[in-house]
């Protein structure tokens, strides 16, 4: 079970975007990556083209490392360290470190 998941808010922990929220449009697990909405953009230059007679130079988000963010448990509205936990009937839940709760 990964501790990111897709539609998951997550707050970052380092780089030029530190501190802000997002959430999790894809996640990469093979590459150990996700793309946060609103976070890391980048240019993206786009040639002239027919459809695109001028050209354009467009931002877009680019994946970032899965160890710079951290999921945001909605019960304490800040970034927390995720647990696994077992239930009754055999199915693993994500679970909040500082206040067991689970998401």
């Amino acid at each position: 079970m990964f501790r990111v998941k897709k539609d998951d808010q997550v707050v970052v922990l380092s780089g030029r975007d530190r501190g802000k929220r997002g959430k999790v449009l894809r996640v990469f697990p093979g590459q150990g990556r996700a793309t946060v909405e609103g976070l890391n953009l980048v240019k993206k230059h786009i040639r002239r083209s027919q459809g695109n007679p001028q050209g354009a130079i467009l931002s877009r988000e680019a994946p970032l490392p899965l160890d710079r963010v951290q999921p945001v448990c909605p019960r304490c509205g800040k970034g927390v360290r995720v647990g696994l936990k077992l239930l009754a009937d055999g199915t693993r839940v994500r679970i909040c470190r500082k206040c067991q709760e689970s998401f």
